[in-house]
């Protein structure tokens, strides 16, 4: 059995049509499992990506929850303070003067003020003008602006004096330098 030159030359074309095939078959699969691993390792840098947003995300969820009991807790104890004016005056004014704007620094005026006009009394009255109340009032009834204890509810007395320094005098500092000023005294 003889095999002719065409029929070898044809196998050897076959055989390396063959190769080319398989090459590009194998180049084919590598450029696949090269994708699928992009793709893959794309995934996990994306489910990296959302697993820290959303960490972050519980995280502050959590830190404005803590701010919410915090401001809860100091509402709280802001009311109790307010709640015992009667008792401590002085303690309820403290408190009560960020809502004027005010800040601490405002407090010994204010202190040296209702110290001067009615030593912190709810229920002072000056006999000949009839001003009543810790911030002495004139007529009395202002502070009915406020709310209807006033006469007997200091804390609603303060709220008043504060709001009338404020529109008045623009700080508890200005009013005592008026209060100074004044002979006799009044502001």
């Amino acid at each position: 059995f003889t095999v002719s030159a065409e029929a070898i030359e044809q196998a050897n074309e076959l055989a390396n049509t063959q190769i080319e095939n398989d090459a590009q078959l194998a180049s084919a699969r590598n450029q696949a499992n090269t994708s699928r691993a992009a793709l893959q390792e794309k995934g996990r840098r994306d489910q990296m990506v959302a697993a820290a947003a959303a960490a972050q995300a519980r995280k502050q969820v959590a830190e404005r929850a803590a701010r919410a009991k915090e401001r809860q807790a100091l509402q709280k104890k802001r009311e109790a303070v307010i709640a015992r004016a009667q008792s401590d005056p002085k303690a309820a004014a403290r408190v009560l003067l960020p809502d004027y704007g005010w800040g601490d620094d405002q407090f010994s005026c204010l202190d040296s003020l209702w110290e001067g006009e009615s030593g912190w009394n709810y229920k002072a009255t000056n006999s000949s003008s009839g001003a009543y109340g810790i911030p002495q009032s004139l007529p009395a009834s202002k502070m009915a602006s406020i709310a209807p204890d006033w006469h007997d509810n200091p804390a609603t007395q303060i709220k008043w004096g504060l709001k009338y320094i404020q529109s008045s005098y623009g700080s508890p500092c200005n009013a005592w330098a008026q209060w100074q000023s004044r002979s006799p005294h009044w502001y």
